[in-house]
């Protein structure tokens, strides 16, 4: 199967991509390389990779023809990120989006893979979170990453193509930049790394549902694969952590011992988060497989590696 897979230098984008080669698809990826690395791709066989921006119709129509599969990944990513340039956040997530769902259409494409994110949710009124809790975004991100699900699922309604919208909550693992704008994991990782003590901002209570790169690429595969059109899944691990066990987990497996400095709250962050993942369990066979404790082994033996 020839799949498209935009944003796949990036971090889960390379991911999802090798996963797709790994079981004998052609795979083309399409990045603009603004966060994106060839590094993410240099050990994955048999990749066509092209330069070039999701709002480009030309471009994106050319890559689309013969494509069974897209895995939309491309994105401006980040809470924070938004909030300095709504403008760019915008045009990239929601216009970029509209323009892949339109070529879709136009070089009948099959299915479209929509990466989403649990940061549409807000702060959960009821943990576990299902697929049905309100929507409540806090920053421009999540804003832009909900309008690019509803266009998504109105396509499918529309014309004929499947969509699936799949809303990540916390992801780690190999690959994953330590830039501001990346999540605490790496961002604990750069920190340790360097002997220098780990930033919480505000008490550290806050939990998450950190999920593991290799399974995300498993749900993207999963989806595509299957017969459902718009419908939207969880991709979590199921499980919640706080920041603080985080910090725990993390200086355990980098052997290191520091006191965390505290600092204020972040605006635009909710306090809980936890995925209610049993539709997508039920629906796409989708089965976490890889621990917190795990997890955290793979990517500090990664880093340990040089990248």
């Amino acid at each position: 199967m020839r799949c498209l897979v935009t944003g796949g230098a990036g971090f889960i984008g390379s991911h999802v991509a090798e996963a797709l080669v790994r079981r004998g698809d052609e795979v083309v990826v399409l990045d603009n390389f603004s966060t994106g690395s060839q590094d993410n791709l240099r050990d994955i066989p048999t990749l066509e990779v092209v330069k070039g921006d999701v709002r480009d119709s030309v471009l994106v129509a050319a890559l689309a023809r013969g494509t069974k599969a897209i895995f939309h990944l491309a994105a401006e990513v980040g809470n924070l990120k938004s909030l300095r340039d709504p403008g760019l956040d915008a045009s990239v997530n929601i216009l970029g989006t509209i323009n892949v769902l339109r070529c879709a259409v136009d070089c009948v494409v099959k299915k479209v893979v929509y990466s989403s994110s649990a940061a549409i949710f807000g702060e959960a009124r009821f943990l576990p979170v299902d697929e049905s809790h309100p929507t409540q975004p806090e920053s421009f991100y999540a804003v832009s990453k909900l309008a690019g699900e509803k266009y998504a699922l109105s396509f499918a309604r529309l014309f004929p193509i499947e969509t699936v919208c799949l809303r990540y909550f916390n992801v780690y693992g190999p690959r994953q930049g330590h830039s501001e704008y990346a999540s605490v994991i790496p961002i604990f990782a750069e920190r340790l790394s360097k002997g220098l003590p780990p930033v919480i901002y505000g008490d550290g209570e806050q939990t998450r549902d950190f999920v593991s790169v290799h399974d995300i690429a498993a749900a993207n595969v999963l989806a595509a694969d299957s017969s459902f059109s718009g419908e939207v899944f969880n991709i979590g691990s199921g499980v919640r952590t706080s920041v603080n066990r985080l910090n725990e987990v993390m200086q355990a497996s980098m052997c290191v011992r520091l006191a965390p400095f505290h600092a204020p709250p972040r605006a635009g962050e909710v306090r809980h988060s936890l995925a209610d993942i049993s539709k997508a369990g039920r629906m796409l066979g989708y089965a976490p497989s890889v621990s917190m404790e795990g997890g955290i082994a793979e990517l500090v033996s990664w880093l340990r590696e040089g990248s």
